[in-house]
Parts: structure tokens; C-alpha cells; sequence
């Protein structure tokens, strides 16, 4: 990707922020009304919910309106953030590790929003929002530097913050997302044995920034005013743990992973 062509090359100077497009993170722990289950043999609803806690059949379930509920669900960072928080930790070039601090954030009213936030090791922030992007297509992000910014999305397309920088953009109406390369990569690497672009490592630590950003939002709480300090969570990324002492890092662990309905197990 060019972007993260102009960030690795210093063109943007040195980069601090690294902003990746999630929806919202909110999930609900309520159930939908209890329909009669259909045969087994049309839907096995026990071996539909797996490891999830039972509830009743809703057909709605089944149906894509599994979203937004808790169990099913992790909300919109993980489900939309895995999509691009991958792509930040490419351009930030930190795809072996995830931000070491998470924190929700508030607008003035005191209100939690659905950002978050957070910070790598190397002071990089990395913002995952839902809104103001420019439109450029799906899966947006947008690399800052100390001399300016890159944004693109999935239609190919490109804005930067300087004419100078836009003389670095040599190739224009480039097709955007095309899953053929994805196919042909992973074909080339199967016969060559080589790790693609984006391995399963790769994948992992995106999904666990996700999860960390999904957690902390959870656990922040709504606060009296603006002026209140938010929560933040100290995360190391080579134990996988949340660390630091008191009641919310206890919550925060315990949060990584979730008891399984017998018999599934891992």
C-alpha cells in the first residue's frame, strides 16, 4: 500500500497517530422473545450457540441478527476493527505487538463515545473511530506524522494533507480491495512455504488490540463530567495480560476469556 509506503519512508515524518475505522463497540445482554425451535435437522440450534451461554430460539438469530448481542458478538472493534487496526499496526511497522495503555474516551457532556483510543511502546497513538473520515471507500485509516497525514480506504483512492506529498503519489485509479491478489499471494506462499503478508501473527495481535479496545470500553464507566479521569489499562503484549493492580485490571483479565457451555471446551 502506498500509504504505508509514505509513512515507513518518512514522508510524513515521524509518525504519532495511527487512526482506524471501527463501528460502534456497544453490545446488549438482552434476549430475544423465545420462538419454537424448528427440527434439528433444519437448524440444530444447541450445535448453533456452541460454547455460548443457552438462550431460547429466534429465528432472527439465525438470520444475521446475531450482532450486537454480547455472546455472539464482540461489537464494532472487533468485528470492524480487526479490518483496519491490522493496517495502522503495518504503517506504525509494529505488527509483532499491540498498544501498551487503552482508554475510552468522552465528549463534553461527560458522555462515553464510541472511540478509544490507545498507545504503542513507541508513544504512536492509535485511534479507533467511527466517524470523519472523507470517504474514501471501506475500511478507511489515516497515518499522522509531524510533516502531515495519508488517509485511503478500500476503493484505492487517496487524500494527503500537502502538495508535496501528493507529488509522492505516482500511481492513481488503483483498483482498491481485490481479492485475487489475496488468493494469489497465499498460493505463491504455499508452493514457496514462505509467511504471507498478513499471517496468522499478524492477524492475532490486531485482534487482540480489538479485544483490548472492547474491554476497556466495556469497563469504563459513565462519568458525572467531562473534567472526571478516564480509565486507562496497561497491557503487555508478550503475556497477553492486563497489568497493574485493583478491581478494573482483576475485571480486565478476567474479561480475555469467558466460561464454555459443557461439553465444549478448548
Amino acid at each position: 500500500m502506498l500509504a504505508a509506503k509514505l509513512a515507513h519512508d518518512g514522508k510524513l515524518g515521524k509518525i504519532t497517530e495511527v487512526h482506524a475505522h471501527t463501528l460502534s463497540p456497544g453490545t446488549t445482554h438482552d434476549w430475544l422473545p423465545a420462538q419454537p425451535e424448528p427440527p434439528r435437522d433444519v437448524i440444530d440450534w444447541d450445535l448453533w450457540l456452541g460454547p455460548v451461554p443457552w438462550r431460547p430460539y429466534n429465528e432472527t438469530y439465525v438470520r444475521g441478527g446475531w450482532h450486537g448481542h454480547f455472546d455472539f458478538h464482540g461489537g464494532g472493534i472487533l468485528e470492524w476493527g480487526t479490518h483496519t487496526v491490522d493496517l495502522c499496526q503495518w504503517g506504525n511497522q509494529s505488527d509483532d505487538t499491540t498498544p501498551v495503555e487503552y482508554w475510552a474516551t468522552y465528549n463534553a457532556n461527560g458522555e462515553k463515545t464510541s472511540r478509544v483510543e490507545a498507545r504503542y511502546a513507541n508513544d504512536v497513538k492509535l485511534v479507533m473511530r467511527t466517524d470523519g473520515w472523507l470517504g474514501l471507500g471501506t475500511c478507511p485509516i489515516r497515518y499522522v506524522g509531524e510533516e502531515g497525514w495519508v488517509e485511503t480506504g478500500d476503493s484505492g483512492r487517496m487524500e494527503v494533507s500537502s502538495d508535496a506529498l501528493r507529488r509522492e503519489l505516482r500511481f492513481f485509479g488503483t483498483p482498491g480491495t481485490d481479492p485475487t491478489n489475496h488468493v494469489r499471494e497465499f498460493l505463491d506462499c504455499v508452493k514457496s512455504r514462505r509467511e504471507p503478508s498478513s499471517h496468522a501473527d499478524v492477524a492475532a495481535m490486531a485482534h487482540i488490540a480489538c479485544h483490548c479496545a472492547k474491554i476497556v470500553w466495556d469497563l469504563s464507566p459513565a462519568r458525572k463530567s467531562a473534567s472526571e479521569e478516564s480509565l486507562v489499562l496497561e497491557f503487555d503484549p508478550v503475556k497477553e495480560e492486563f497489568i497493574g493492580t485493583g478491581s478494573d485490571v482483576n475485571a480486565a483479565n478476567r474479561l480475555r476469556s469467558r466460561a464454555m457451555r459443557s461439553p465444549w471446551r478448548i
